[in-house]
């Protein structure tokens, strides 16, 4: 059986720095990111805590494939993307996690 995955996107609290991951557990990777789990990482240094958007997939090789043609299109791309589930720019970790 394969595992799965997801696609993500960070920004910080004025939504001007854009961040795109791929994880197989997207709750534990975003808790690491707003507890700056990897002080040294991108998310840590431009503080980039806010989940603005996700995709979920059944394996891994699927969200491996999308986080590369997110991260290969442009920013306007990535806005629009975004805009389009989430207008007002929520951090959706609450929509994911049990918290």
């Amino acid at each position: 059986m394969k595992k799965g995955g997801a696609i993500y996107i960070m920004t910080n609290s004025l939504n001007t720095t854009l961040y795109v991951g791929v994880t197989s557990n997207l709750v534990k990777r975003i808790k690491e990111h707003k507890n700056h789990l990897h002080p040294d990482s991108f998310t840590a240094r431009y503080n980039l805590h806010k989940l603005v958007y996700y995709e979920v997939f059944h394996n891994i090789v699927d969200a491996i494939n999308r986080e590369k043609q997110l991260k290969a299109g442009s920013r306007r791309k990535k806005i629009d993307l975004i805009n389009s589930i989430n207008p007002r720019w929520n951090d959706l970790y609450a929509e994911i996690s049990d918290n």
